[in-house]
């Protein structure tokens, strides 16, 4: 009954938005019904043949079709069988087709021949080269569609929105294995020995999600009920996937009951690359998830254990767009947070859900709640939703509002609603859409009709407009048994341009220890009257599901100091992460934080102890290469020591997952703050690995590897150079490669710039050296990049290379960084494509802001 499934798929109605085209869409005049694709790869050339069958749509009579095409040539046309003209517009990435006279309404068939480009970056059909386990070279070929860039692999209407099917034939080398997105349905074996892969029509589908990919491959399958689901891997690592298949295998069965709709294709294959990207680490492809291998692939020798969790994220990222995304997608680029801020709020929930042991409701709360609100404070902020045009936009639309202020509001409308309530509006949402393309508010109607209340009313606030909201409480008191206080609204902000006056419907829970708690909406600028059951420490967002900063007149705060240890363990980490963020935006003293601080013992919460390690990080880097930058430091290691002490260096049986992440994160601090006894261990076993190439152990081998590179001398960075000459392993060398733009010491680092110049790097490895480079030593990695600017951009990838320059110069104190990167954005960026040299701008203008801000009370805190 598959193919029946898939058959019927294919006839339901192609979904176009009626909104108003953005500039640069194409016209609605002509849409695609079904794409029949042939190709044929030259890997040792770097090209590639193709023809394409395209049964089309004609909705006006027209004499001339626009669709998208860049990087083809030689390209030739018919249009019902006649030969019809093409002019290709590169700076537009559009082809026009003249045609003989004019087209009827009604379904036509045009046909396609061209030759394409393999490029040597995540782009279209791209190339990783690699080492096999036995030291022979390898090679793979893989598709990068999204976000706009399988008009590289051939002519298509290549829009969200236009929803076509697919049919792709495949001829590659003997003894090569090939994926697409369906089964092959045939194997053909031809005449000089290569080999014909046909594959399964796909469902309708958007043309970002098509894949293909072959090469000297491995692949092992697991059964989930009738869906077959496989990994993928170069020769010889094929079992390193077992982690993720069983992931995967888990994974499924949640996401069909939750969903409410069962996956629809046959497979599901998780193809691992050997490479690296600027762009992305992993990608939807409906039924042939890409990964690159740190991604997907486990290597008990290797991965630490918070590498083991990353990849069960990831896979329940790109599994959970097999729905949101694939089965439903955004009409346009507009509402990508339906795509993307639902697979991270799905991540989180399902591995909360059959993982409880990691706590990772939790742990966002210091990680992609914070992450967010990084950005949402700063002028650099947008709405969720936001009008995008240009390729350009298209590609910074993939950020940090997008992804984790995404799942921040999802996450709080979840808790509003209730989860049972949610989940019927999302399988409504399903059930209605699938196989078609939504807006944002499609979803909020059925999300109202589940709770029987305007969604949208809520919803508005945290999608249409950016910010983050701020509630005060104020005059606390106990009356008859229960907490009485107001509250307040404004907006928390870094910079000027983000305190400026705004308010939202903030839906809160309130409650006191040891008493009862009471849900609320907080409205307007005018106070909001709140009284809880019980007479203590009032806490505000308990469990810390709404978006929000929250602040505590003087009298609650020093109750909720005295009564710490007695908070949820979610409620002590937003304590912590908010008191840290209002010091910063000087809406508080530092010392109500550092208060905080003093209440947490060596022995509390792992999650407690990543919090604070990280805004220690944070907090030095405000001050780097200055006296109290080094108190700072000296501070961090007064700190973290004893809590390390208490951990071990090594790992202990059973003891619990969040204490060897812990460790991890200890000793890379501790080894960037140049803790004598952490430098003198990675100093001693990292050389070790010349000999063995597993000598560190996992829990602290990357840790040991970063303050390794960190503190390394000239003697050192010839021992990470060597070590990454030799290693065969793709995700170890990739690894070293970044390591060699780490040093501090400029001198050291000085000498990676050779790297970049010379053959012996990958395109995608020289970029993620010079982007390493701009983390350690951003001004000599931004004038570098500027001063060789056609080379950088001959191994960024496009989608990145907007933003990618100006972004190097981001860390950077020097006060005369601003100019240059406004220098460079008004010479060679096009106005539409700005937002990276914003972001970069107002990063430093942040950053700077805070520092002169805390400065003083830092001081005092050390005793300066």
């Amino acid at each position: 009954m598959l193919s029946l499934k898939l058959a019927a798929a294919t006839v339901l109605a192609l979904t176009v938005s009626s909104e108003a085209l953005a500039a640069g869409q194409l016209p609605r005049t002509v849409v695609p019904v079904s794409y029949d694709i042939s190709v044929k790869p030259n890997a040792a050339a770097k090209t590639f043949t193709g023809t394409e069958t395209v049964v089309v749509d004609v909705k006006t009579p027209t004499d001339s079709i626009v669709l998208n095409a860049a990087e083809l040539s030689n390209v030739a046309a018919t249009f019902d069988g006649k030969p019809v003209k093409t002019a290709i517009d590169e700076a537009a990435q559009q082809m026009t087709v003249t045609l003989p006279a004019r087209a009827s309404a009604g379904r036509h068939t045009m046909t396609f021949a061209w030759t394409g480009k393999i490029n040597g970056s995540a782009a279209g059909l791209f190339s990783i080269d690699y080492t096999n386990v036995d030291g022979s070279p390898g090679q793979m070929l893989a598709t990068q569609f999204e976000a706009p860039d399988a008009r590289r692999f051939a002519p298509m209407w290549d829009e969200p929105g236009l929803k076509a099917t697919f049919k792709l034939t495949a001829t590659v080398p003997a003894g090569d294995l090939a994926i697409s997105n369906t089964p092959a349905v045939s194997v053909t074996k031809q005449a000089d020995g290569s080999q014909l892969y046909r594959f399964a029509q796909t469902p309708v589908m958007s043309s970002y999600l098509l894949y293909f990919g072959t090469g000297k491959l491995d692949r092992k399958t697991v059964k989930a009920g009738p869906t077959e689901i496989g990994i993928v891997t170069r020769k010889g690592v094929v079992d390193q996937g077992d982690y993720s298949l069983g992931a995967a295998k888990n994974l499924l069965g949640y996401y069909n009951n939750y969903f409410g709709q069962p996956y629809p294709l046959p497979k599901m294959d998780m193809i691992a690359g050997p490479g690296s990207s600027q762009f992305f680490g992993a990608m939807e492809n409906w039924g042939a998830i890409f990964y690159f291998e740190n991604e997907v692939l486990f290597d008990p020798k290797r991965t630490t254990e918070s590498g083991r969790q990353r990849i069960y994220t990831v896979v329940a990222h790109e599994m959970a767009h097999q729905w949101f995304g694939d089965l439903v997608t955004m009409a346009w680029w507009d509402d990508l947070w339906l795509n993307e801020g639902f697979a991270s709020w799905m991540e989180t929930k399902a591995t909360a859900d059959l993982n409880p042991q990691w706590q990772a409701r939790a742990a966002a709360i210091i990680s992609d709640r914070e992450q967010a609100m990084g950005i949402d404070a700063t002028a650099a902020t947008h709405p969720i939703v936001r009008h995008v045009e240009t390729v350009d936009q298209i590609s910074e639309a993939f950020d940090g509002i997008t992804y984790a202020k995404g799942q921040a509001v999802i996450g709080m409308l979840e808790s509003t609603l209730g989860p049972d309530v949610f989940r019927q509006g999302i399988r409504s949402y399903m059930a209605k859409y699938k196989y078609k393309n939504t807006q944002t508010d499609q979803l909020w109607a059925e999300l109202s009709k589940a709770w029987g209340k305007p969604v949208a009313e809520i919803a508005h606030d945290f999608t249409l407009q950016g910010g983050v909201p701020l509630v005060t409480l104020t005059g606390a008191r106990c009356e008859g048994g229960k907490t009485v206080a107001t509250l307040t609204q404004g907006r928390f902000g870094l910079d000027a341009a983000s305190k400026a006056p705004q308010t939202w419907r903030v839906p809160l829970v309130v409650a006191t220890l040891g008493g009862g708690q009471t849900s609320t909406i907080v409205r307007g600028a005018a106070g909001t009257q709140v009284s809880v059951p019980g007479c203590g420490a009032i806490v505000l967002n308990h469990g810390k599901g709404s978006y929000t900063r929250v602040m505590y007149d003087d009298a609650t705060h020093a109750a909720i100091v005295r009564d710490y240890t007695k908070l949820d363990l979610e409620d002590r980490l937003g304590t912590i992460a908010d008191d840290y963020a209002l010091a910063r935006g000087g809406y508080q003293d530092l010392s109500r934080w550092t208060a905080v601080l003093d209440r947490i013992g060596a022995g509390a919460s792992p999650l407690e102890w990543a919090a604070v390690t990280g805004e220690m990080a944070g907090l030095g880097g405000l001050y780097e290469n200055t006296p109290l930058g080094d108190a700072i430091d000296a501070k961090s290691r007064t700190l973290l020591s004893p809590v390390l002490q208490r951990l071990g260096m090594s790992a202990k049986a059973g003891e619990s997952i969040l204490d060897t992440n812990l460790r991890e994160g200890l000793v890379g601090r501790l080894g960037a703050v140049g803790d004598p006894a952490v430098v003198a261990l990675a100093r001693a076993d990292v050389p070790k690995l010349a000999s063995n190439p597993t000598a560190l152990p996992p829990a602290t081998r990357e840790a040991l590897l970063s303050t390794y590179a960190r503190n390394a001398t000239s003697a050192d960075w010839d021992t990470l150079l060597k070590l990454q000459q030799a290693e065969r392993s793709p995700v170890a060398k990739n690894r070293l490669t970044t390591l060699l733009g780490a040093a501090h010491d400029p001198k050291v680092a000085q000498r990676a710039f050779g790297l970049l110049e010379g053959t012996t790097l990958s395109e995608p490895q020289r970029a993620s050296l010079l982007a390493s480079l701009g983390r350690s030593q951003p001004d000599m990695a931004f004038d570098w990049a500027v001063a060789h600017r056609a080379l950088v951009d001959s191994f960024v990838e496009q989608s990145s290379r907007a933003g990618f320059v100006v972004g190097l110069g981001a860390g950077s104190n020097d006060a005369a960084m601003p100019g240059k990167i406004q220098a460079y954005a008004d010479k060679y960026l096009p106005e539409g494509s700005r937002g990276g040299a914003k972001r970069a701008l107002t990063t430093i203008a942040t950053r700077k802001a805070v520092a002169d801000r805390l400065r003083p009370a830092v001081s005092k805190w050390l005793g300066m």
